[in-house]
């Protein structure tokens, strides 16, 4: 009885042996997988692309289009009533003062008169499409009208919702399709008083700071108009910032890792966004790649 019991207990324990030696490899290995798991993650390098702050002058604006005309545009009236049976003038010719515009005939059935003759009455472009030959006009009927070539403006229309920002000095760049790739220079002169209530717009007049004989009256230009300057401010490129719970923040390049940063910002215009607080000009930002980042991780900047 003793022997069989010693066998027993001998028995037990090398079974016991034996699952504790299939056992503890199994342990090994499981912590063995988590530990270099660990280490992967703290070594893994992230590639990302970055750009560095900047300090320069951002300048907000409003786009409009608008209409080249001239200030000192004169209407050609008809002095008799009549017949036009003669125009001298097409649309766009320069003219001088004096020269001549057209011919009226007073003629009536029974009875037969000169031609009176219709002169211009200031030097410069016809700028209206003249009335057909054979148009029938009474005293004071505009026949054609004439802008003066070196007197020209642009009048364009704000929306009411952008009138707060209108001042007169206010400075814009000008592209006419006539000209594609040059750009011409203007300034606020005039802002209406009042508002249209039917278009719901306020007109400006803006006048080109130097002249050109190559632009008409009667020509469309597309404004670009300067609202407000920002000098000397810290910028970055609006991509470059994130945020979460309502912070605002970006990544900073640190010595082949990145430090998250939580900014304050300003304006942006055209994908470049103001700076107030947080990063200093020269920091290199995180543009791309920063959704796989977290504060210290390593990464690897490509170009």
């Amino acid at each position: 009885m003793a022997k069989k019991t010693k066998k027993f207990i001998v028995f037990v324990m090398t079974a016991v042996i034996a699952a504790a030696l299939v056992f503890i490899p199994a342990l090994v290995a499981q912590d063995g997988t988590a530990a270099s798991e660990t280490a992967a993650a703290e070594a893994a390098v992230y590639s990302v692309k970055t750009a560095a702050a900047e300090t320069r002058t951002l300048e907000t604006y409003l786009e409009v289009n608008g209409d080249i005309v001239s200030e000192g545009q004169v209407a050609v009236l008809s002095e008799t009533a009549g017949k036009l049976v003669t125009v001298k003038a097409a649309l766009g010719t320069q003219v001088r003062k004096g020269d001549l515009i057209a011919q009226v005939d007073p003629s009536s059935a029974g009875a037969r008169y000169m031609a009176n003759s219709v002169y211009a009455p200031i030097s410069g472009i016809i700028c209206a499409a003249p009335l057909a030959v054979g148009s029938t006009v009474q005293p004071g009927s505009i026949i054609t009208s004439i802008a003066q070539a070196d007197d020209l403006q642009i009048e364009a229309l704000i929306p009411e919702r952008e009138v707060s920002q209108l001042r007169i000095g206010l400075t814009a760049t000008v592209t006419l399709p006539a000209f594609q790739g040059e750009v011409f220079t203007a300034k606020i002169t005039q802002v209406s008083p009042i508002l249209d209530p039917a278009s719901r717009t306020k007109k400006i007049v803006l006048n080109f700071t130097g002249a050109d004989s190559r632009i008409n009256a009667g020509m469309f230009a597309h404004i670009k108009l300067n609202t407000r300057t920002y000098p000397n401010v810290v910028t970055i490129p609006a991509e470059a910032v994130g945020e979460q719970a309502g912070a605002k923040y970006v990544y900073v390049l640190n010595n082949g890792k990145v430090d998250l940063r939580e900014v304050v910002t300003g304006v942006t215009v055209d994908h470049i966004t103001e700076i107030k607080n947080g990063i200093t000009s020269g920091d290199a930002v995180v543009i791309q790649g920063q959704q796989f980042l977290s504060n210290g991780v390593a990464v690897l900047v490509r170009k």
